[in-house]
């Protein structure tokens, strides 16, 4: 195989904007508060256009519009329908707020969109309290029927903490109320203002996430038609989760996929970039996107240690070469080193709760 075909560009992700219009005590990145009256830099609409051109060359066949809130960019409508003219696909992550019915039926247009609306309580009081503004929850719900009567079944992203682990079978059900196609449950991760729920207690533990994963995947998955994905590392899921009827492989980032464009016009590993600057690669207005994808030494060092310079449990995994270390941004962050263990494995491992079956013999 050739160097082209092992490292093509095959999504952009852009975190379009600075600000968002909510305060989650968890986010990875933690954005400003945007309200009217203070308003957040977001990506130029120009600039938008150029790199998704300079992409298609390279092979990219979609994008990701994350924030931030992406659609608090000022022009998301024309981003819309930039991304429909160019017919490529449409993956975007949102808080709902301002998921209108003409939002949804541009997003309807493009090319087989998937859409994923966080909802982290199947009530108000919950929501509200983890996403830090009052009179959240029902825009959120509002967003998701705008999506499903436009002919969109989104996503719901549960991010499961100590304030609503007693919620997960409602939301399962609330979502099959509201029509929608899937539940994905998150984990807190320790960065950002999730280092902080981690440090106070308010982040599950290792071993109450190790048991709710099997009871989500091994119990309640097979109690509703919704697919549920539980966001572990795949050492800890059923082969049957992975290869069966009703799994989907081993979903990773694509890291040798992808690449991210911040809110200022800055190329970075992905959002983490934000808060760590040595991740970001250069200026799109200054560098065009094939100068940063051939000749990062950031994205050199990635292509030539994947998978074999892990280190700790993941080195000794043997589903690592499927995995390919879960996450090089938070391995990153914690540790600054992008072949460190995965921290949710390397807590498991140090509890004795690690799969011995996973693990490569000596």
């Amino acid at each position: 195989m050739s160097q082209d075909n092992i490292y093509q560009l095959n999504q952009i992700y852009f975190y379009l904007t600075e600000g968002c219009n909510l305060r989650c005590r968890h986010c990875w990145i933690s954005p400003r508060h945007q309200t009217e009256g203070r308003i957040y830099p977001s990506l130029d609409f120009d600039l938008f256009r150029s790199i998704i051109r300079q992409g298609r060359p390279m092979g990219l066949s979609g994008v990701k519009l994350t924030g931030g809130e992406p659609l608090l960019h000022p022009r998301v409508s024309d981003i819309l329908d930039f991304i429909r003219s160019e017919d490529i696909g449409l993956t975007m992550e949102t808080n709902g707020l301002l998921l209108t019915k003409e939002i949804a039926s541009r997003i309807a247009g493009c090319n087989n969109p998937s859409i994923s609306v966080s909802l982290d309580g199947a009530d108000a009081v919950t929501h509200e309290w983890i996403r830090g503004v009052e009179g959240c929850f029902d825009p959120a719900i509002d967003s998701i029927r705008n999506m499903v009567d436009a002919g969109i079944r989104p996503q719901v992203i549960m991010t499961i903490m100590q304030r609503n682990r007693d919620q997960i079978e409602d939301m399962v059900r609330l979502a099959e109320s509201l029509g929608v196609g899937s539940v994905k449950f998150n984990i807190v991760q320790p960065t950002a203002r999730g280092e902080e729920m981690h440090w106070t207690g308010d982040a599950l533990s290792i071993e109450e996430l190790v048991r709710l994963g099997q009871w989500i995947e091994n119990g309640l998955s097979t109690q509703t038609d919704l697919y549920l994905y539980y966001d572990h590392p795949p050492a800890f899921r059923s082969l049957g989760r992975i290869f069966g009827e009703k799994g989907n492989g081993c979903s990773t980032c694509g890291i040798l996929g992808i690449i991210g464009v911040l809110a200022d016009g800055s190329y970075a590993l992905c959002g983490i970039g934000q808060t760590v600057p040595e991740l970001i690669f250069g200026h799109a207005a200054d560098v065009t996107l094939k100068e940063v994808w051939d000749g990062s030494t950031v994205l050199k060092e990635i292509r030539d240690g994947l998978p074999m310079r892990f280190e700790g449990v993941c080195g000794e995994c043997i589903m690592l070469s499927r995995c390919l270390g879960s996450c090089l941004a938070q391995n990153y962050y914690s540790a600054k080193n992008f072949w460190a263990p995965y921290w949710y494995c390397d807590a498991a491992k140090e509890k004795g709760l690690f799969p011995e079956t996973r693990i490569r013999p000596s």
